[in-house]
């Protein structure tokens, strides 16, 4: 007979039995059940709905149950529908009756919001570390790049030139920005559900202060009806995912081109890359290219939730049993996903040589010559279009702008003095970038320090 069944009169079939469980995935919960089994357990002693008696005989069966978890000696059964069913009938087969008073106060509507939160906050700072030890990463492989030239990119065409440590920190922004974004996430979600009963509390004088202390939560639901319903955690959680997933899949994207024998900027360690099983002398980025497909995974998770949420009346409804998947995928993609990539980035090679030819084709100093113009008083527009024709002489003439003679500058404006000639170097066009945020080694140096900062005020 099922814990609910007194109010039926025959059995549910089996295919429903089927259809309505989801011990197959949620029983991954079962370390949170049992905490927040044993915190309720410990308060209704405390408020004296339980003797202490009661209460230890409840604990000491609820800590064994987890114990015989994790060592395999328990098997879950279908017919309990969920993992708080089943730990239920396997504590009063364990201690009798006395099993029976352990729901009082509370419903299987508060329990797995309790369990859920449990469960993300744990998570979340796993990913944290895991976004820690990349930002580490980046920022250890930045004191190593600030000297190393590499073509710089809008629309994929070689644009300005910039260095290696410049352009890996503006992911260490984004990342940044992510690990904040999960902090302020765990700020939310910080509030216990538990006590809330189906959706209205309960009659019982409980203690959710006692609970919330027990289980380590910051505040209290305050209103029962949103504390069972919501699931804006969840949401706001993958959605902080799906950016961290997009970051990935920018970045990897970037490795895979520069992977390529046309860029030839790096070579990917060995050990984070694969053959192919026809083609003898490939050497595959397959190790970015499946972290930048997951981003997909992940995305298509966010619309799963988004989407069972958009029209659910209060408050509890079945529809958010399927909550959980999306949550479990995110979690373990989105983990593997920072792991695998902190080790191929920070085995990957650059091809410095490679990077620095590659700035000396595309004009990339053309805009150091327009504004080395609009010093000499030219309007910046007119710079332009004498530059543009500059370019189309180079291109007509296989030349690049650095080849040009001082007379050739001078044919196309009497402003050009010989200072153009070292102004148009590649070393000097970083340089003189002056601005906060660009790409000068000053700059770049002072992006480092701000980074270090940040570790040392977080960590």
């Amino acid at each position: 007979m099922k814990l609910w069944g007194g109010r039926f009169s025959k059995s549910t079939a089996s295919i429903v039995d089927e259809f309505n469980a989801s011990i197959e995935f949620d029983q991954k919960l079962y370390k949170q059940d049992i905490m927040g089994s044993i915190a309720h357990g410990k308060m209704l002693s405390k408020c004296g709905i339980l003797t202490n008696e009661e209460a230890d005989k409840i604990i000491e069966g609820l800590e064994e149950i987890l114990k015989e978890i994790e060592e395999g000696k328990i098997e879950f059964k279908l017919e309990y529908e969920d993992i708080h069913m089943n730990i239920e009938k396997i504590l009063t087969d364990k201690i009798g009756e006395v099993g029976k008073k352990l729901h009082t106060a509370r419903s299987r509507n508060d329990q797995v919001a309790v369990d859920i939160r449990l469960y993300l906050k744990e998570e979340i700072n796993n990913i944290l570390i895991l976004l820690k030890n990349l930002l580490y990463a980046i920022l250890e492989m930045s004191k190593e790049h600030v000297d190393t030239i590499m073509p710089g990119y809008t629309h994929l065409q070689r644009a300005q030139p910039i260095t290696v440590a410049y352009h890996i920190m503006a992911y260490f922004n984004m990342f940044r920005r992510d690990y904040t974004r999960l902090e302020d996430c765990l700020e939310r979600m910080d509030y216990l559900p538990l006590g809330a009963g189906a959706l209205a509390g309960t009659t019982y004088n409980t203690d959710r202060d006692f609970l919330a202390e027990q289980l380590r939560f910051a505040n209290i639901c305050e209103n029962s009806l949103d504390a069972v319903s919501d699931r804006d955690f969840i949401i706001e959680f993958i959605s902080a995912a799906s950016i961290i997933s997009m970051h990935l899949s920018r970045i990897c994207e970037e490795i895979i081109i520069w992977n390529s024998a046309e860029f030839d900027f790096i070579e990917l360690d060995d050990s984070y890359s694969t053959g192919s099983s026809i083609m003898p002398q490939k050497k595959n980025p397959d190790i970015a290219e499946l972290i930048r497909g997951k981003t997909g995974r992940i995305y298509g998770n966010l619309m799963n939730i988004l989407t069972m949420m958009k029209a659910l009346p209060l408050a509890y409804n079945k529809d958010m049993q399927e909550d959980k998947i999306p949550l479990f995928d995110t979690v373990d993609n989105i983990k593997i996903s920072l792991k695998i990539f902190k080790e191929m980035v920070v085995t990957t090679k650059f091809k410095k040589e490679n990077m620095r030819k590659a700035t000396k084709s595309g004009f990339m100093n053309a805009t150091d010559v327009a504004d080395y113009l609009t010093k000499k008083g030219v309007p910046f527009r007119t710079s332009h279009e004498i530059v543009g024709k500059m370019v189309l002489f180079c291109i007509e003439n296989n030349k690049n702008i650095d080849d040009l003679s001082l007379e050739e500058f001078r044919s196309f404006s009497d402003s050009f003095t010989e200072d153009i000639l070292e102004k148009i170097k590649i070393e000097n066009c970083i340089e003189s970038k002056v601005s906060i945020g660009s790409t000068s080694k000053a700059n770049v140096m002072e992006m480092i320090k701000n980074g270090e900062e940040f570790f040392e005020e977080e960590f």
